[in-house]
């Protein structure tokens, strides 16, 4: 029997993802006591019952304690089930804004604040985040992209990455992407907007991209850039960084920072170790 525990920061996505799992053909309970998970596995796994994949929800308020969770774990493996743990999180400000829009209580906020809530179990929850097999960030995704990730996990087997990387193009004068870890100005680079038939154009189309590209300038960039990355992605793996966002930006988002951006995922979208994204922020505002 495959065993998924879903767990993670109130707030950040447990129950949506239990219903994308139930839409997959998990047999899912949510809320369930650490207590009775052995007993109910043991009954779902009779002879005559057809259970084989089966979602369970439990948190640090149903479990107990890091403890007793730890204890579930060891326990369904030992019995021998196929047991996966999907660790879901948000940052603090993504969090915060949930709970003002549902206008509900943090669980663990008692007498004191929403953001000291979160702070604490935060810190009670980070023993089981390290025992996760998996680990999503929910703060930026869409439901689309959530219900995506999940699915190639679960329905599709593809193999986990342990950092996701997008690589974002963007315009200054539409100002810094706000969730962008490491941001890069190629407004050094010469620009195809002061040329009459590029102007129009993209660093989506050919011609641009020949232009952008012709320059020492750019192939250097992109090498130290390269590199740079391949140094720092292991480190944010080992300090428990599971999102990087890598946004390059010229002066409208559309000729320079798109050629060095499709360039960049071009040179890196092949480890197998790493899942890559690209977007193009601003290429759809008027030129």
């Amino acid at each position: 029997m495959r065993i998924v525990i879903i767990t993670g920061m109130s707030g950040s996505g447990k129950r949506t993802g239990m219903k994308m799992l139930e839409d997959m053909g998990f047999y899912c309970i949510d809320n369930m006591p650490a207590g009775l998970v052995d007993q109910f596995v043991e009954l779902l796994a009779q002879p005559g019952n057809e259970y084989n994949k089966v979602a369970l929800g439990i948190d640090i308020r149903t479990a107990g304690s890091v403890k007793n969770f730890t204890q579930v774990i060891k326990s369904l493996r030992s019995n021998g089930h196929e047991t996966e743990v999907l660790f879901l999180e948000a940052s603090d400000k993504t969090l915060i804004r949930r709970y003002k829009e549902t206008r509900r209580i943090h669980p663990l906020a008692g007498d004191g604040t929403l953001e000291e809530g979160i702070k604490k179990e935060r810190k009670e929850l980070e023993p089981i985040r390290k025992q996760a097999s998996y680990v999503i960030d929910t703060s930026n995704l869409l439901t689309r992209e959530f219900k995506a990730e999940l699915d190639s996990i679960f329905r599709k087997n593809e193999k986990y990455s342990n950092l996701n990387v997008n690589i974002i193009s963007f315009g200054f004068k539409y100002g810094i992407p706000t969730d962008a870890d490491l941001v890069f100005d190629v407004r050094f680079l010469p620009n195809p907007f002061y040329i009459e038939e590029l102007k129009t154009k993209t660093g989506l189309d050919k011609e641009v991209r020949d232009y952008v590209c012709q320059f020492e300038e750019t192939g250097q960039f992109l090498d130290k850039l390269e590199d740079m990355l391949e140094f720092l992605m292991p480190n944010y793996v080992k300090e428990g960084k599971y999102n990087l966002v890598v946004a390059i930006g010229c002066t409208g988002g559309k000729h320079r920072s798109v050629t060095l951006a499709n360039a960049l995922y071009e040179r890196m979208k092949a480890r197998e170790d790493i899942g890559f994204k690209l977007t193009h922020r601003d290429v759809k505002e008027q030129l």
